[in-house]
């Protein structure tokens, strides 16, 4: 469903622009080493930087060679060497190596280090460990905002969800400040804004700082954007951890979509070849079926399919000038449109074989019967079925961490013989990954005859209201509780649904989990936004264990047109799903907003899962 923008919708701004800024600075940094040089780019840049400088353009500015940064001696013959690399110890020691081995030879080169988005003290520190600091220059590439889509940036930091929310590293929160001072500066400043999260408060406060320490040039700009919305990712594992149906987040869990494309395999393709594919709105099948549950999606390709053919059967009675009139003018619409139809119809084939072969239905039953809080112990069977079968270890992985956020964590009973299965199944190498899982409060042990709730019960009886709040707090802090129940309870996240949910025509944003569930972050987005504020939602925002971390603020703004106060930007720190963006696109159709999504990095389950392992595939 592209859906169908409402006559009253706000024009979404013109992202092209941080493209080319990206671009500009970029080749200003290359050309400050004028003449011919060789570029050693990290693989993590490589789609990024693909899609705001290609070769060609690099070629223009004599970049000669271009070699990959990896576990291997490079075999530069140039006299100028320009290092690319995100701001990591393991970058800084290869280019010390290669540094020190030109030494030994006695070789002299100029070298050059451009670190994106920023550069960090530590690395600095390494090379002049390495004794190489005065033998290289270094220099910032501030790119940390690349547009996927119209509606879509993303920062494409990966590693931003481990590093935050299971190693407590704080670094990258200065980036993310950087970035929306980056968009407060191009598009106006954003009259109200609204946080939930640690790491949502501490980026907030950054990018405050930055504002202020700005002259008043941006102050008197007319504002383009409304509302924003940070959002940090511990504040809804469950929907993250959930099978995505509608199908742009199918294609992500099947295919992985990267930096905005996806690979089709030769089964997709029906050829020998793979094809790179680009999918975003300028794709006219593609924005159509996105956002639609994967029910849909066949029936809509069919019916695409005929009306494609009845466009070509015209060309049968027609005349010469009509002919060539069809020729110059359609016929080039209409075969692109064709191969890109057969593509998503390969896709959609594909993915129907993967999942029937998977038993996808049994799984889905699972899931929602976790969401509900239903046959816990025939979902804790069926979790213990896959583990020995042996499906996969993340999959496994994945619902065990569902079980254990949607109950609050597993009984000790469950959780030492749901782990010990995993480890004879896939090997005992995966016990640091359940450390970290435990730390990052995703797989937790409840405490024994969950005293946690007893005492709370006590306690309330013996205190004021606000008073237990605070001391359930403190319990809750020791315990990294979910409490995912109550907080479903409060939202009603769990549709009552009478007969059957029509997923053909969606009444709610519960579609996106075909009507099972409401992704609790987007509720949490849309009772902000109909209040204005957080009162009212005081008692989620602590079950949240949230309630120092949950902000507002809103500037008199006189400039502030109604046009812009219907574009939402919405932060997501530690990634965002498919699901949850088709999910904020239906209800801005719904109540007449624009959202544009701005995240660290695109995720689904296997990405969330991946981040924690210690075992790398």
């Amino acid at each position: 469903m592209a859906f169908p923008l409402r006559p009253d919708a706000p024009e979404l701004p013109d992202f092209s622009m941080l493209k080319r800024l990206a671009r500009d600075q970029l080749i200003y940094l290359l050309e400050q080493l004028p003449g011919k040089k060789d570029l050693f780019i990290e693989a993590d840049l490589m789609s990024p930087l693909d899609r705001i400088a290609n070769v060609s353009i690099l070629k223009q500015h004599e970049v000669d060679k271009l070699y990959k940064v990896e576990n291997k001696p490079a075999l530069s013959s140039n006299e100028q060497l320009c290092f690319l690399v995100r701001p990591r110890i393991k970058n800084m020691r290869y280019i010390a190596n290669l540094v020190n081995a030109d030494k030994l030879a006695g070789r002299t080169r100029k070298y050059k280090v451009i670190f994106s988005p920023q550069k960090f003290y530590a690395c600095e520190m390494v090379l002049e460990e390495e004794g190489i600091y005065g033998d290289v220059s270094c220099d910032e590439w501030a790119f940390s905002l690349l547009p996927l889509d119209v509606d879509l940036l993303s920062m494409e930091l990966p590693e931003f969800f481990r590093d935050y929310f299971l190693e407590g590293d704080q670094r990258w929160t200065n980036t993310v400040a950087q970035a929306l001072h980056l968009l407060s500066t191009l598009y106006g400043s954003f009259p109200n804004c609204y946080g939930v999260g640690r790491c949502a408060r501490m980026s907030y406060e950054l990018w405050r700082k930055l504002e202020e320490e700005e002259d008043s040039e941006t102050k008197g700009r007319r504002p383009e954007i409304g509302h924003i919305f940070l959002l940090d990712r511990d504040m809804d594992f469950v929907t993250a951890l959930c099978s995505q149906v509608v199908y742009e987040g199918l294609v992500d869990d099947t295919f992985r979509i990267k930096c905005g494309s996806v690979d089709f395999g030769p089964e997709v393709t029906s050829s020998d070849k793979s094809l790179k594919v680009l999918l975003n709105a300028e794709d006219k099948v593609f924005n159509e079926i996105r956002n639609e549950h994967f029910s849909n999606v066949f029936g809509f390709l069919s019916q695409k399919a005929r009306n494609l053919q009845a466009q070509y059967d015209r060309r049968r009675g027609m005349d010469i000038k009509q002919m060539k009139n069809f020729v110059s003018q359609e016929l080039k619409g209409l075969k692109q449109e064709h191969r890109l139809l057969s593509l998503h119809i390969g896709a959609c084939e594909s993915i129907m074989k993967k999942k029937t072969k998977q038993d996808f239905q049994e799984l889905i039953k699972t899931e929602h019967a976790l969401l509900e809080g239903f046959n816990i112990r025939e979902s804790t069977n069926y979790i213990e079925e896959h583990i020995d079968r042996q499906v996969s270890p993340i999959e496994s992985l994945r619902l065990m961490c569902l079980l254990s956020i949607t109950e609050n964590g597993l009984i000790p009973k469950d959780y030492r013989s749901l782990k010990t299965q995993y480890l004879q199944s896939y090997g005992p190498e995966h016990l640091l990954t359940f450390s970290n899982l435990r730390r990052a409060g995703l797989l937790t042990e409840q405490a024994p005859g969950d005293t946690l709730t007893a005492v709370e019960s006590k306690v309330s009886k013996l205190v004021t209201d606000k008073a237990a709040g605070k001391i359930t707090d403190a319990f809750s802090s020791l315990a990294k509780r979910s409490n995912f129940r109550a907080i479903s309870k409060k939202l009603n996240l769990i549709p009552r649904v009478d007969g059957e949910y029509d997923l053909k025509v969606p009444r709610d944003m519960a579609y996106v989990f075909s009507g099972a569930y409401v992704p609790l972050s987007c509720r949490i987005i849309e009772q902000v936004l109909e209040r204005r504020s957080w009162q009212g939602l005081d008692e989620v925002v602590r079950l949240l264990n949230c309630s120092e971390f949950a902000f507002t603020d809103m500037t008199k703004e006189d400039k502030t047109s109604s046009e812009s106060l219907r574009l939402i930007l919405v932060v997501f720190l530690g990634g965002c799903t498919f699901s949850e963006i088709s999910a904020l696109r239906f209800l801005g159709k719904e109540k007449g907003y624009r959202f544009i999504f701005l995240t660290t990095s695109i995720t689904n389950s296997a990405r969330l899962m991946e981040a924690m392992s210690e075992v790398k595939a």
